[in-house]
């Protein structure tokens, strides 16, 4: 399924000739290509269209439910063991780092990536962080700050025809319009990709017009849908928008049957040596994906993953489920993108909602942790090889270099290039300042 991102709910009183032409008759237009472009061109005027002079990309890796700190990289091996849990450690590259056993493709890749073990999360709660460690802001009820995909979406815009900003995956909660653009407009939300890119049978519906048929119908409809707004035109009061209409549709049309759009999303081209590489698993050929959209032209690629809130089984589900996919395809990813010489301009991030808890629950999990985490950062001019700050001795408090979701915000736009004192003014008029309070981690900028 391929959808544009609202933030916001719908409600189920039926929907219009227009939207039936759009959402059922339309098919490969659909509701979410011609949207999208839509409001892309109603916010034409608020962003330059044109990329900075250190174009920087962005692939995100969000870990939905809260990784342990403590079993994966910030084990306390001394630690009773209440508190250290199941796993051995290894080394890594790094002189006295140790990683849990289950990340050794990670431990030996740590010049590509730094570990910011002095994360600081501010948070226990799912969705308030999905809004937190997205945007840098506290989740506010009377408005809605814009993710950092949104962000580079609004300043970028497109390059060679490509989506500005793609999330894979529907790993992102909601609750608080985590992952939106929230006053910026919905012209700046992700495209969102939910299918599984390691079926067998992978295809972006939306982009995917096979054998003449489906083009004749496309065709067709597109045709029925411009007559149909040609005569709203004349009766609908919201006369910028509807005499635009026609424009979104056919850059949407343009778009559906450009060769080069169809052939980024096709992950098939990929050798099979490759796929296999990065784990035949939904977060690994998501990764994969990932590195052929950054290549084709789109800024920011969130990649989601599910299932990290262990609060039971907390053990068997990293080793026999989470680690080794995490693993193999996190290394895969730096290893390619490097090799291709795209990682000195493509910052990937690594983070979740927070940290867990030092103690062992009696369900064998552990719960939800405010005061300490971790998160990786490597890719896109930031030092690499790096340990940043430190927990203490149970894990349950920064003692050093403390890096608050405002820090790792304002690390993030520095790497990309967007001034962190950017202002944008809500839809009242009200200014608002990109970073107020984070300041870059030192240690991780050049």
């Amino acid at each position: 399924m391929l959808d544009l991102v609202t933030g916001s709910s719908r409600d189920c009183t039926g929907m219009s000739r227009r939207q039936f032409l759009r959402i059922g008759g339309l098919s490969a237009l659909g509701l979410s290509l011609p949207g999208f472009f839509r409001l892309q061109r109603l916010a034409a005027a608020g962003g330059t269209g044109n990329p900075s002079p250190k174009t920087v990309n962005c692939i995100f890796m969000w870990m939905r439910g809260g990784p342990s700190h403590h079993d994966t990289f910030d084990p306390k091996p001394d630690a009773p063991a209440e508190i250290r849990g199941e796993f051995a450690t290894i080394p890594t590259t790094l002189p006295g780092v140790r990683f849990v056993e289950h990340l050794p493709r990670l431990a030996r890749q740590t010049d590509k990536f730094s570990i910011i073990r002095g994360h600081d999360p501010k948070n226990a709660g799912h969705g308030f962080a999905d809004h937190l460690l997205m945007t840098g802001h506290t989740p506010n009820p009377s408005m809605v700050f814009p993710c950092y995909g949104s962000v580079i979406s609004r300043e970028r815009g497109y390059k060679d025809g490509m989506f500005p900003f793609v999330q894979l995956g529907p790993d992102v909660d909601h609750t608080f319009n985590g992952g939106v653009a929230g006053f910026l407009g919905d012209q700046y939300n992700p495209f969102e990709i939910d299918d599984d890119p390691n079926a067998p049978a992978f295809k972006v519906r939306d982009l995917s017009l096979e054998g003449a048929p489906a083009r004749t119908r496309m065709a067709r409809r597109y045709s029925m849908l411009t007559e149909l707004d040609h005569f709203q035109k004349t009766v609908e009061e919201s006369a910028r928008p509807v005499q635009a209409r026609d424009t979104f549709y056919e850059k949407a049309y343009g778009l559906i049957t450009s060769p080069a759009t169809r052939r980024a999303f096709d992950i098939h081209q990929e050798p099979d040596r490759l796929r296999e590489a990065y784990g035949r698993t939904t977060f690994g050929q998501s990764c994969l994906l990932a590195r052929r959209l950054i290549e084709a032209g789109v800024h920011f690629v969130t990649v989601t993953s599910g299932g990290w809130d262990t609060h039971t089984d907390n053990f068997k589900s990293l080793k026999d489920r989470l680690l080794p996919v995490l693993d193999q395809a996190y290394s895969a990813l730096l290893q390619d993108l490097h090799d291709r010489g795209l990682l000195a301009n493509t910052l990937v991030v690594w983070v979740g909602d927070f940290g867990r808890t030092p103690k062992v629950n009696a369900s064998a999990g552990r719960d939800h942790w405010a005061t300490a985490g971790v998160a990786c950062m490597g890719g896109g001019g930031v030092r690499t090889g790096e340990v940043v700050g430190a927990t203490n001795p149970l894990g349950e408090f920064v003692i050093d270099s403390p890096v608050t979701p405002q820090d790792l915000a304002a690390t993030i736009y520095h790497a990309l290039g967007i001034p962190l004192h950017t202002r944008y003014r809500t839809q009242d008029g009200r200014p608002i300042e990109l970073v107020p309070v984070g300041k870059p981690v030192s240690q991780l900028i050049s």
